[in-house]
């Protein structure tokens, strides 16, 4: 019986896809080095001629292809995402070559393990890339060494040449995951960075109003830690113990409104 391969727990996202053709092209070059667990989210058009006839004996990464709504939903149960990006941005991780990312998400996949860790890579649209609030939803941004004065890549090619890379990422064996601790989900991360927002606005420490670049700079801390599921549980934790003053304060003030 043949061992899974790493590249079946692959998800590639496209975002915000405007041109049809340019999805087949992403599938016909995926199943070539042998990914074919792909997600739309948003696209513009799709399913379409275009992209069956771009796709070029790809037809089947299509038919199987997961379309959503939301980059949130498209990330769902994943434990770690890099996203393409054509620049350096304020406030993202620091970034990595394409060949040294493509390790890194290769290095956290464990395909005989039973809880079957999925990692991603999302592209974004073709003519304004990714959002900064899409790449604050991935772990770390890819750049592709391309020629900087000329850097312009089609998503087609720009698909194709990180499968490239992660099919010759899973070629090597890369650096194991450390021990038996189980990362924290891309929704158990959002899970918590909506709890963080909403205690830190509660206690007036955020001014929702005014607030700068303080949860940026919180998502690129938390991100560079790469929490576990178990540390999500015990932040999460102390966040609602911070929160019951304020719920007990709360409940005596109305309690005193009662009575009078």
């Amino acid at each position: 019986m043949n061992s899974p391969s790493p590249l079946e727990h692959i998800r590639i996202v496209l975002s915000r896809t405007s041109h049809p053709g340019n999805i087949g092209a992403a599938a016909r070059a995926m199943k070539t080095m042998g990914l074919t667990n792909l997600t739309l989210v948003d696209p513009k058009l799709f399913p379409h001629p275009d992209a069956e006839a771009r796709a070029s004996g790809a037809t089947d990464v299509l038919a199987s292809a997961y379309v959503c709504a939301s980059l949130q939903e498209a990330l769902r149960g994943t434990v770690l995402v890099a996203g393409l990006s054509a620049r350096r941005r304020d406030l993202a991780a620091p970034f990595r070559w394409a060949r040294d990312g493509a390790a890194e998400l290769l290095a956290e996949i464990r395909p005989d393990d039973q809880l079957a860790t999925e990692v991603a890579l999302v592209f974004g649209n073709e003519t304004s890339g990714l959002s900064n609030e899409e790449l604050a939803l991935c772990h770390f941004p890819i750049m592709i060494p391309a020629n900087p004065g000329y850097s312009s890549l089609n998503l087609g090619a720009a698909v194709q040449l990180m499968c490239y890379e992660l099919r010759l990422a899973a070629g090597s064996p890369g650096t194991a995951p450390s021990g038996d601790a189980v990362l924290a989900t891309a929704d158990e991360v959002e899970g918590f960075h909506a709890h963080l927002e909403r205690v830190a606005i509660a206690s007036g420490f955020l001014d929702p109003a005014q607030p700068k670049r303080l949860l940026p700079r919180l998502r690129r801390l938390f991100g560079r830690a790469r929490l576990e599921h178990e540390e999500v549980s015990i932040l999460r934790g102390l966040l609602t113990t911070l929160e019951k003053p304020k719920l007990r304060r709360s409940a005596k003030s109305s309690d005193g409104l009662k009575k009078s």
